[in-house]
């Protein structure tokens, strides 16, 4: 759960309007005005408030790199003009503002994000990359993933630091292949499978093939095809028959079979840079199909087109979606 759990969607939504309005060089000093009243009414605006600019930054510095996109994007937020004008009388200014948990939402501690960037192999936000090692073994990173490889002592190794790694192993290799996370190892027997490195724990679920797990504890068990667990350093999970959309992601497709809208804008925030504001009042649609991963906003345009939702952009890195009007 991040830091802004308990910040109603709708304050969300209206200090994103706010920010667009005042960035558009359009507010007058009477909408100055609106928006101190605004921020004086509860302090839930405030924290809203600095979410927003939070956000703003965070992707301003991302998309340094695409120009065009972020000004087409500013533009448009340009004619997004406000619709609710109406003049907010409020209380005293709140000051103290605690603590919104910014880095939480990456659920990575800094030595995590430190070894990510110098890592042998490594994707951004939003990039999913094939590669093929010295050993003839095949591996597909995922988003904002990051992994270093051994491949040249009597065991062949792969450490993943952070993200989902789809590994096919080489077969003509007779050296032993051994996964690292910190919460075990992984020796897969001729596979293919998916490894994630999670909060805790570490998923595994695997399509071909067997996959033996020691965890810290030194607890064993065996993967064996279309089968999928999670285990800690002390724990190892149930085992589950594997999810067949879960492997999609390297084709860069996410598919959706009968699962919450909530879930599945979850997994599209992986893939882009901003933040996604979900109504809670749409969080558990269901949706099925086949969704772009390479293009979160289309997949998000796609949505629109097939349930009762709204989706609107009121400025770059920042999305809300709200249950479609009559």
């Amino acid at each position: 759960m991040n830091g802004t759990a308990h910040i109603d969607h709708q304050i969300l939504s209206d200090a994103a309007d706010w920010f667009a309005l005042l960035r558009s060089g359009q507010a007058c000093e009477s909408d100055k005005l609106r928006w101190q009243q605004w921020l004086r009414q509860h302090p839930d605006h405030l924290r809203g408030w600095q979410m927003v600019e939070h956000i703003e930054q965070q992707f301003s510095t991302a998309s340094a790199n695409h120009p065009a996109h972020t000004e087409a994007t500013l533009k448009q937020a340009r004619h997004n003009r406000i619709q609710r004008r109406s003049v907010i009388t409020g209380l005293a200014l709140a000051i103290g503002t605690g603590g919104l948990g910014w880095m939480s939402w990456r659920h990575s501690p800094l030595p995590t994000l430190v070894a990510g960037w110098n890592a042998q192999y490594r994707t951004g936000t939003g990039e999913i990359r094939a590669l093929e090692l010295a050993d003839g073994s095949r591996l597909w990173l995922n988003t904002n993933s990051a992994i270093n490889t051994v491949l040249d002592g009597p065991q062949r190794h792969i450490q993943v630091i952070q993200g989902e790694v789809l590994i096919e192993t080489g077969k003509a290799d007779p050296r032993p292949l051994v996964v690292f996370t910190p919460q075990g190892q992984l020796q897969p027997l001729g596979t293919r499978f998916t490894v994630c490195r999670e909060t805790d724990t570490t998923f595994l679920a695997v399509y071909d093939g067997a996959v033996e797990i020691t965890n810290q504890a030194r607890q064993k068990s065996v993967l064996h095809p279309q089968q999928q667990t999670r285990f800690s350093a002390n724990a190892l999970q149930p085992i589950h028959p594997a999810d067949p959309a879960r492997e999609t992601w390297h084709k860069g497709i996410l598919v959706a079979d009968d699962i919450r809208l909530g879930d599945l804008v979850d997994e599209l925030g992986r893939y882009q840079h901003g933040y996604i504001n979900l109504s809670p009042a749409v969080a558990d649609l269901r949706v099925f199909g086949g969704f772009p991963l390479t293009d979160p906003q289309q997949a998000l345009d796609m949505l629109a087109s097939a349930l009762p939702i709204r989706v609107t952009r009121p400025l770059p890195g920042w999305t809300n979606i709200h249950p479609a009007t009559p």
